[in-house]
């Protein structure tokens, strides 16, 4: 080729030198390029130095043959030592050659595209800034060269880079942002380790803020974090607890809204160190953002829960699960209950005395269709405007509460969160939770036959709520038309009030508890329940009957109980049920009221209850019986006792029999036995008791009544001086409203039905039930 005339300036003899494939001929060619570059720089001759440039370039830099290509990268690089300070006028022609050189499958190319860009760069210094990009992307490249040469120049030329950079305060980051965000997803370690590098390098200058960018940066980060190298994850873990530092000391700053969603996947993670780093994150985002971050509530819950469950393999996640839950919760509040959306726009100045305090960084919001990159800082959002939007996604909340509640693998702290999450809805939302009450319904009942006593404890506190609620009660909301309809008998206590709410906390008399239309389905279904699972009313019936009536008014829970069983047309169950909650009524602590309420028949109300109760017990003769002794009634105790003949005695019978004397021994039958000292006033008591000793065979209760009656003092022994007198005791006018003689004929219409289905059961089996005649 005529090399004099295609490549001046370039001496015929250096175009040789560049070729040859001995280095130290190329290295004194590029000097002599550097000598007459700083000629022309002299000359101030930019036309010759763009091109000599250009013929380094095109004729050498990126020529096929590889020894030209090392000679015009020597040259490059010799130019721009040339140039010197003048080198940045160049740069985009000095570099890119170079930089197509860094994908040559010859090592020992890459190796001296690296050298070459390294003396260019430490030339021109800050004015390779506006080429940062391509420098970047180059060098992630080299990052992960398989040759140990190559990576060793390009961490050199990285170091440079970084120096550059950090000292400069002309860093183009809005421009970098995308190109970090495209390279962080990279899987090659020594790329993520190139990457992460840069990370902490911008982070740690003062004038570059990274924090604003972070949202499109941390998904990526966290996937790092899962990298199989310790030191990777030891690196990532550095750079994502810088960050948190910094997002502690400018909350005001921090796009919340945009990284909410990236956190909630993360929190959900395989990865024990990923899940974990997520979660705190999580924790400080809630505590730090508050109700900004309410709108993402269902995704949150969504990853926390499970993780209540965790063992002590995972204990750090299960704590900072649980901070996180809590922290939530407390960001419900009442205002979120308000019935017209459009009331949701909250106006700060108006709420300086919400039950959990707002601080000011928690006065922005975005909702969770907001766009990405369009969510302003709290600052942003407290100029100018003093209104925010915050929106409870309310169904979203409950449909994963639901989900978890239906999934039967999930632990038990997880299932209490839940029914503690419902509890507080329905104490904050009450309005819009009566929306979901029909769908929730079903489960919560099903949730009662769980194997945690906790469990059923916190259930039984929701369906409580629901049945007593005010909200259940207000026109629009409350799901009467849902409910089972109420006999026309039903004398339940059940006042409807729409005008005014009973503010919570708020005791409300025995006789007139507040309750809803909930209140009768809760039982209709509760009884219903125990009918189709005879083994949970055996093992918690009682538990769950006895919390109730702490939780609710134990009047409503027996005549309402009563009502429905009244109308029960398993009559075999009805027997069972009524033994179940006669043995509750006389035996639990939690009903001392009730008992004693029953006891006198004072009031009204009273004997309505007995009433309504009696008829119910008649499908069990027994407990009827033991009610009438609890209410008194001892004449229409003797009476029943006296039916006992013309009843089917059975072992079943005589069991039950056995059982209520034993209950007679007991410290709630002590005004009973005390009775048997005033036997002028008493009569029927000892009648009915002597009855229900000839009922017994000769067993231990025979003996043991037989005792008791034996103490029975002789009237004549204890007739008073002015024996005339009557004790005032036995006087009980009250009671004298009640119709004993249709009561006792609803008792034999009760007991002929179950007589007559005894029979036909019997017949059935085709075997005869067991009986025992005296």
């Amino acid at each position: 080729m005529n090399a004099e005339r295609d490549l001046a300036p370039l001496a015929p003899s250096v175009v040789r030198a560049l070729n040859d494939k001995l280095y130290e001929k190329r290295k004194v060619a590029a000097l002599e390029i550097e000598k007459l570059v700083r000629e022309f720089v002299a000359q101030n001759n930019t036309s010759q130095i763009k091109h000599v440039i250009l013929i380094l370039s095109q004729e050498f830099a990126l020529s096929q043959h590889p020894h030209s290509r090392k000679g015009g990268l020597i040259g490059l690089a010799a130019c721009s030592i040339a140039l010197g300070k003048d080198s940045g006028l160049y740069l985009k022609e000095l570099i890119e050659p170079v930089l197509t050189c860094f994908n040559d499958a010859d090592s020992r190319l890459r190796y001296y595209a690296c050298e070459a860009l390294y003396n260019i760069v430490k030339v021109a210094r800050g004015s390779v800034l506006p080429h940062f990009n391509v420098l970047f992307d180059g060098l992630s490249k080299l990052a992960a060269d398989p040759d140990p040469n190559v990576k060793s120049g390009s961490e050199l030329l990285d170091r440079l880079l970084k120096d550059i950079v950090t000292e400069s305060n002309q860093f183009d980051l809005v421009g970098f942002i995308p190109l970090l965000r495209e390279r962080i997803y990279s899987n090659n370690q020594y790329a993520r380790q190139f990457i992460i590098s840069w990370i902490l390098v911008l982070e740690s200058v003062p004038d570059i803020n990274l924090l604003d960018y972070l949202p499109e940066i941390l998904d990526g980060l966290f996937q790092i974090l899962g990298d199989n190298s310790k030191e990777i994850r030891k690196m990532c873990e550095v750079a994502l607890g810088e960050f948190l530092k910094e997002i502690k000391k400018n909350p005001s700053s921090v796009k919340f809204a945009e990284m909410a969603n990236i956190l909630v996947i993360h929190c959900q993670a395989a990865d024990d160190l990923i899940q974990l780093t997520a979660m705190c994150w999580m924790r400080e985002f809630i505590q730090l953002a508050g109700r900004v971050m309410l709108p993402y509530s269902s995704g949150i819950l969504t990853a926390v829960l499970p993780c209540l469950s965790y063992d002590d393999r995972k204990k750090n996640i299960k704590e900072v699960a649980n901070v996180c839950n809590q922290s939530l919760m407390k960001l419900v509040i009442p205002e979120d209950d308000e019935v017209d959306e459009a009331k949701q726009s909250v106006t700060l100045s108006e709420e300086p005395n919400l039950e959990e305090p707002v601080s000011k960084p928690e006065a922005a919001s975005s909702g969770p269709g907001s766009i990405p990159g369009q969510c302003s800082s709290f600052l942003d959002g407290m100029e100018g405007e003093n209104r925010i939007q915050v929106t409870l996604n309310l169904d979203g909340i409950v449909q994963v509460l639901d989900c978890h509640l239906h999934d039967t693998s999930i632990g038990m702290m997880t299932r209490i969160a839940v029914l503690k999450w419902l509890y507080h809805l329905y104490i904050k939302t009450p309005r819009k939770m009566f929306r979901h009450t029909d769908s929730l319904f079903p489960i919560l009942l099903r949730t009662l036959s769980d194997e945690s006593d906790e469990v059923i404890l916190k259930d039984l506190e929701v369906l409580a709520e629901i049945a007593s609620s005010p909200a259940g009660q207000t026109e629009g909301y409350g799901p009467s038309e849902a409910a089972e309809p109420r006999p026309s008998q039903v004398e339940l206590h059940v006042p409807i009030r729409n005008s005014q709410l009973r503010p919570k906390g708020l005791e409300c008399s025995p006789s007139t508890p507040t309750m809803n239309s909930y209140f009768y389905k809760f039982m209709i279904n509760l009884l219903k329940r125990f009918s189709s699972e005879r083994k949970l009313l055996e093992t918690r019936g009682a538990f769950i009957i006895r919390q109730l009536c702490l939780l609710l008014n134990a009047e409503n829970i027996f005549h309402s109980m009563a009502d429905i069983l009244l109308r029960e047309e398993d009559l075999k169950f009805a027997s069972t049920m009524v033994h179940t909650l006669n043995t509750i009524l006389l035996t639990s602590s939690e009903l001392f009221q009730l008992r004693n309420q029953l006891k006198d028949l004072r009031t009204p109300e009273s004997r309505n209850l007995f009433c309504c109760l009696y008829r119910s017990w008649c499908h069990n003769p027994v407990t009827t019986v033991s009610l009438c002794f609890l209410t008194q009634n001892y004449k229409h105790a003797y009476d029943l006792i006296q039916k006992f003949g013309d009843l089917e005695v059975t072992v079943d019978f005589l069991t039950e029999v056995d059982k209520l004397v034993q209950l007679i021994e007991c410290p709630i039958f002590t005004y009973l036995r005390l009775q048997l000292l005033d036997v002028k006033n008493n009569p029927y008591l000892i009648k009915a008791l002597y009855g229900l000793l000839m009922l017994l065979p000769q067993s231990s209760a025979f003996q043991l009544l037989s005792h008791r009656l034996q103490c029975v003092p002789n009237p004549e022994l204890m007739q008073s001086a002015d024996g005339s007198r009557v004790s005032t005791s036995s006087r009980r006018p009250a009671s004298s409203t009640i119709d004993y003689t249709e009561l006792l004929q609803h008792f034999d219409k009760v007991q002929s039905k179950h007589l007559e289905v005894r029979h036909q059961r019997a017949g059935r089996a085709e075997q005869p039930e067991r009986r025992v005649v005296l």
